[in-house]
């Protein structure tokens, strides 16, 4: 009998883009530059002696713009990145020589969804609402799931519901639903690979605050050496009840980059938990 080959355990199996899709005007931080695209040659610009004509663009985006994941080189704290890193000695014009994104080895394994907009019964949760440790565990008891050290854990806000109404996304008002420093903790001491979440920042943002301190993103990022995927889509994954599933996340390797957009794909086969 012919062994199973990976493909076989992955027949039948559904797969969930995780990526917000990248177009001009889209909601982002007002700290990064905006994504444009320009169609730079149109069909007919030049054609080939058989008629053929092709057709190109020029991409310009910040590398934290859309659905993208924060190199270590991304945060400092009192001058040092990751591992003491001295920020200032590391840093010139051409990027990171330390830290930049294209150390992140692509990330193929499993993941966890910790829906707490599920937990509380609610689409999405409101606007400035602190996710707590309590809240994490909670998650984790009412899904019989647990985290590995390693590996992924997302976090379900419901908050890429609003990604089409921009003011509501960014909170600028309102503020935004996220991991409070308490909760960043929490997920610090398990020893993760990475994590991510639905909005602009992986933070608990306050209204009308603004990402005037970033806690998560420096306990995280800076002591312990998560990488952090921002901007996800992760409602039709919470909607088909998906707590565990096999993860694939590879960020563009941008030498000396601080972060990279990435598509995030969720494979769920038929026998994964949900």
């Amino acid at each position: 009998m012919t062994p199973h080959q990976p493909w076989d355990v992955l027949s039948g199996a559904r797969v969930f883009d995780l990526a917000q899709p990248m177009r001009r005007g889209m909601p982002q931080s007002p700290n990064h530059p905006p994504y444009r695209m320009l169609l730079e040659r149109r069909h007919g610009d030049l054609i080939r002696s058989d008629g053929g004509s092709a057709a190109n663009e020029v991409v310009i985006t910040g590398g934290h713009v859309g659905t993208h994941i924060d190199a270590l080189a991304h945060v400092s704290q009192d001058g040092r990145l990751h591992d003491g890193t001295d920020a200032a000695t590391a840093q010139s014009a051409a990027g990171f020589s330390r830290l930049g994104i294209e150390e992140f080895t692509p990330y193929v394994g499993r993941a966890v969804l910790l829906d707490v907009a599920r937990l509380h019964g609610v689409p999405v949760l409101p606007p400035a609402h602190e996710i707590t440790a309590a809240e994490l565990e909670a998650t984790l008891e009412e899904t019989r799931t647990d985290l590995r050290r390693g590996e992924a854990a997302l976090i379900g806000t419901g908050w890429s519901r609003h990604w089409e109404d921009p003011p509501t996304f960014t909170g600028d008002r309102h503020g935004v639903p996220g991991p409070g420093a308490e909760a960043g903790e929490w997920l610090a001491a398990r020893g993760l690979r990475l994590v991510g979440g639905e909005t602009l920042a992986f933070e608990h943002i306050p209204a009308g605050r603004g990402h005037a301190v970033l806690p998560v993103h420096r306990r995280l990022l800076v002591e312990a050496g998560v990488h952090i995927v921002e901007t996800m889509r992760l409602a039709a994954l919470a909607e088909a009840g998906v707590t565990e599933f096999l993860l694939v996340l590879a960020p563009l390797p941008l030498v000396g980059a601080t972060g990279s957009p990435v598509r995030p794909l969720a494979v769920v086969t038929p026998d994964d938990p949900a």
